[in-house]
C-alpha cells in the first residue's frame, strides 16, 4: 500500500505542476487595440479603438488616446459615440507640414472620451477618421490611458517589439502598408484605368451592335430568297395541276 502511494506522489506532483503551468499560460487579458490593424501609406482611414472592460467590479469611464506627433496627422476627426463626450487637443508643431498646398502649424495630439460607462463584461469602440497617413513610416503607435470609476488607471503605453514577447500593457499599433496596385489611397482604381475600361466597354458594345446588324441583314436576305422560291414553286404546281386536269377531261 505504501509503495503504491509512493508511486503516485510523482504523478500527483507532475499533475499539480502542470496545472500551475496551464493556469499561468492561460489566455492573456484583452487590451485596448486599434482596428483594423493596418492601413495604406499616404491614404486616409477610419480606425476604431476597441476598449474592453477587464474589471469585475468597476466600469471604464474615460479613455485618452495620444496621437503621435513625430508623424503628425493633418486630419483627425472623431465619430460621435452615444453617451460619450469627446475632446480633441491640438499641439503646435516644431516643423509645419504641408497638405493640399497649405502649411499646417498644429496637429491633433490627443483625443479624450468621457461621460460614458463601459460596464464589466462589455466593450466599446471609439472611431476616428485619420489622414493623411505618412508614407515614410511602417507603423503608428497610439498610447492610451484607460480610467475606471474606482480611480484605477491602466496605461497601455508599451510599444511592442518585433521578435519579442508581447509586453504586459501593449500600446495600440496601426501597421502601415504599401498601397495596393491601382489604388489612389482610398482603394479606388486610377482615373486612367477607369477611362480605358469605359473605352473598352464602349468599343465592345459597338462591335456587338455592328455584328448584330450584319446578322440581321443576312437573315432578312435569306428569308426573302426562300419566300420568292416558294412562290415560284407554288405557281408551277398550280399550272401543272390545271394542265393535268384538262388532259383527264379530254
Amino acid at each position: 500500500m505504501n509503495a503504491m502511494r509512493l508511486r503516485r506522489l510523482p504523478v500527483l506532483a507532475g499533475l499539480t505542476a502542470g496545472g500551475l503551468v496551464l493556469l499561468a499560460a492561460g489566455p492573456a487579458f484583452a487590451h485596448v487595440s486599434v482596428q483594423p490593424g493596418q492601413a495604406e501609406k499616404g491614404g486616409y482611414s477610419t480606425i476604431n479603438f476597441k476598449v474592453p472592460n477587464e474589471r469585475d467590479k468597476a466600469s471604464t469611464v474615460k479613455l485618452e488616446v495620444t496621437v503621435p506627433t513625430d508623424h503628425p496627422l493633418a486630419s483627425v476627426m472623431p465619430q460621435p459615440v452615444p453617451g460619450w463626450d469627446v475632446k480633441v487637443t491640438k499641439t503646435k508643431l516644431a516643423k509645419p507640414i504641408e497638405m493640399d498646398g497649405e502649411k499646417i502649424n498644429e496637429a491633433v495630439s490627443k483625443v479624450t472620451w468621457t461621460g460614458g460607462k463601459i460596464e464589466p463584461g462589455t466593450f466599446q469602440q471609439f472611431p476616428l477618421s485619420v489622414g493623411q497617413l505618412p508614407e515614410n513610416a511602417d507603423q503608428l503607435v497610439f498610447k492610451a490611458l484607460q480610467t475606471y470609476d474606482n480611480k484605477e488607471v491602466v496605461r497601455w503605453i508599451e510599444e511592442p517589439k518585433e521578435g519579442a514577447a508581447e509586453p504586459e500593457n501593449p500600446a495600440p499599433v496601426l501597421k502601415l502598408v504599401a498601397p495596393a496596385a491601382g489604388s489612389d489611397g482610398h482603394g479606388a482604381p486610377a482615373a486612367d484605368d477607369k477611362g480605358k475600361n469605359a473605352k473598352n466597354a464602349t468599343s465592345g458594345n459597338s462591335e456587338t451592335a455592328a455584328g448584330a446588324d450584319d446578322d440581321g441583314d443576312s437573315s432578312d436576305t435569306t428569308a426573302r430568297v426562300l419566300g420568292i422560291a416558294g412562290i415560284v414553286i407554288g405557281a408551277a404546281g398550280v399550272a401543272f395541276g390545271v394542265v393535268a386536269s384538262r388532259r383527264r377531261s379530254a
